[in-house]
């Protein structure tokens, strides 16, 4: 008896028909009737019920792909909104790509996993001709994909040319169609859609937080900004900058036809297997439209307390902090230090059903479940000050008050910790200590700081040392002065060499430098009293503080940064007397 008319298989594929119809009804996505037809209509044709019920027009494949996912606990994916990588496309042939009905969507070289979109996810053929075929040494993800997609982006993935010198090169032999950039079934057609989508392919592949396209006289610059350092990736000739900046902006949802004024968008695309979104801002300059893109990863942007490489002594002192009911929370730095990613990590520590968190940002980079996140901006008429007043009368537990800039807003926000709220905030100061005399500046009186501040936390980002290429060697004179390093010592720190790894630049990654300021009685006493930094320093070193440049001598002496990188964001002259 062949498996088909098995009685026990046919019992078993009936009821798993049942099951995803069943389930369509209780959500509310088809009626009864609905299912009996599409029952009926499979059992002539046995095609799966699925792919009947889209055919009969009752739901979209997408409905459909999305509750199989959840169902079976799978990650379901939209092919729509995803960029070809090449080079995931170049490890899996296409002739096995139709035979086995998948899609290469994403290589993640670090963790050496390809992502796999498919129609059948419990394909085992598939997926263990696949293992075999790439010699077992890369993990394969498979991600649940409608079939109708699949077999459209097959045939545009492998169709055509996606290496950014390949796509060069046919823009060079041809004329750009500028109304097939503004979006349509036919998108991979033209070379500069595609050519978008390589840049931003390979800019989130290298790790950059910004992309930025600058026109020049006769031709446009493109630099990444990659562990914060600008770096020229390529030089186009200026004929391709029309065409580049209207994709830019017709995807971003900006407006094509005005050039003299700046604008604001935002876009998510699905790259590397997993949903990234872009802040895109224009700005006329006298060669043309300037447009950079921010990169919000948000796989990146919440990093759990425990894995920020803390010493044990600071990441206790700021568990302690955070057990605090009430008062205010500052976190300190220079744009691009790190703020916000330090900011959502603490308030995941303590995101739970039990905690109402809400949050004022400009913008809300970062959509978090369970947070109530209120962007600030003119459109909505919410300003800083305003949105305290209208979410204080929200029952939070929690703020979190994006950025201190006035009096009004510090008011606020003092006034949120004084009703027994905890607030998180941000301040531009250069240290801990700082905070307070620019608090006085905005308006603050010392009184009202006194009781009122938890603690602050001030912090820079230094490059990591590829681990690969870092070299070693015996620091001498100035440089040994700077460790605090005693003469004819041994001590061996490492500096950058650079490799193919890392991209020649000897760096890969980065890491807090940070310094804690725990706000006691003590503390507050001294603070009401106006009393001055020397003695508030004096008084806070005899109680453990680290201060920046003495956490940044520590990681250099741990071999994970240079001296060099450190002094690029710390002051280290006061440390040679």
């Amino acid at each position: 008896m062949s498996d088909k008319n098995n009685p026990n298989n046919v019992m078993s594929e009936q009821r798993r028909k049942l099951r995803l119809g069943e389930l369509m009804v209780q959500q509310g996505l088809i009626s009864q009737d609905q299912l009996r037809i599409a029952l009926m209509e499979q059992d002539q044709n046995n095609i799966p019920l699925g792919r009947q019920l889209v055919r009969l027009g009752f739901v979209t494949e997408a409905m459909v792909r999305d509750l199989v996912a959840h169902t079976i606990g799978q990650e379901s994916i939209d092919l729509s909104n995803v960029i070809a990588d090449a080079e995931a496309l170049k490890m899996v042939p296409e002739e096995f790509a139709r035979r086995y009905q998948l899609l290469p969507i994403a290589f993640e070289e670090t963790g050496k996993v390809l992502v796999v979109a498919m129609a059948d996810m419990f394909n085992v053929v598939a997926l263990d001709q696949l293992r075999a075929m790439l010699g077992g040494q890369i993990q394969v993800k498979p991600a649940l994909a409608g079939e109708a997609q699949l077999e459209e982006h097959i045939d545009q993935f492998y169709g055509y040319e996606l290496s950014v010198d390949g796509i060069l090169r046919e823009i060079e032999t041809g004329e750009i169609d500028y109304k097939s950039l503004q979006g349509g079934g036919e998108e991979y057609t033209q070379p500069v859609v595609r050519l978008v989508g390589a840049l931003l392919m390979d800019a989130v592949k290298r790790g950059a937080s910004d992309i930025h396209f600058e026109p020049e006289y006769a031709f446009l610059r493109i630099r990444y900004r990659i562990d914060g350092v600008l770096q020229q990736i390529r030089s186009l000739h200026k004929s391709y900058w029309p065409g580049i900046a209207v994709r830019l902006k017709v995807i971003s949802g900006m407006d094509i036809a005005e050039t003299r004024s700046p604008q604001d968008g935002r876009l998510q695309i699905t790259l590397i297997g997993r949903p990234i979104d872009f802040r895109v801002a224009s700005h006329p300059t006298i060669h043309g439209e300037n447009i950079v893109l921010r990169v919000l990863d948000r796989e990146k942007s919440i990093i759990p307390l425990d894995r920020m490489g803390l010493r044990d002594e600071t990441l206790e002192q700021l568990k302690l902090m955070m057990t605090r009911p009430e008062g205010i929370l500052v976190v300190t730095g220079p744009t691009g230090s790190g703020k916000t990613t330090t900011l959502y990590s603490l308030l995941s520590f303590v995101n739970t059903e039990a905690v109402n968190i809400m949050t004022l940002e400009d913008p809300v980079e970062y959509p978090v479940t369970m947070m109530r996140q209120t962007s600030v901006n003119e459109v909505n008429k919410v300003d800083f000050a305003n949105g305290i007043r209208s979410i204080m009368r929200q029952d939070p537990d929690v703020i979190l008050v994006g950025e201190v800039r006035d009096n009004d807003t510090a008011e606020m926000a003092f006034r949120a910790a004084m009703t027994g709220h905890q607030v998180f905030t941000t301040l531009h100061t250069n240290s801990a200590l700082g905070t307070f005399p620019r608090l006085l500046d905005i308006g603050i009186a010392p009184e009202i700081m006194a009781g009122n501040i938890i603690g602050v936390i001030a912090q820079r980002l230094v490059r990591v040392l590829c681990v690969h290429c870092k070299e070693a060697y015996t620091p001498e004179g100035e440089e040994a002065r700077l460790l605090g390093l005693k003469s004819g010592h041994q001590t061996q720190i490492f500096r950058h060499k650079g490799c193919k790894r890392c991209n020649y630049n000897g760096y890969r990654g980065r890491m807090a430098i940070m310094e804690l300021l725990r706000i006691d009685n003590e503390m507050d006493s001294m603070i009401a009293r106006r009393a001055h930094l020397d003695e508030l320093r004096d008084v806070a070193r005899d109680k453990g503080f680290v201060t920046l440049a003495e956490d940044g001598i520590r990681r250099v002496l741990e071999g994970l940064t240079s001296v060099s990188e450190v002094s690029r964001v710390v002051d280290l002259t006061g440390r040679i007397d």
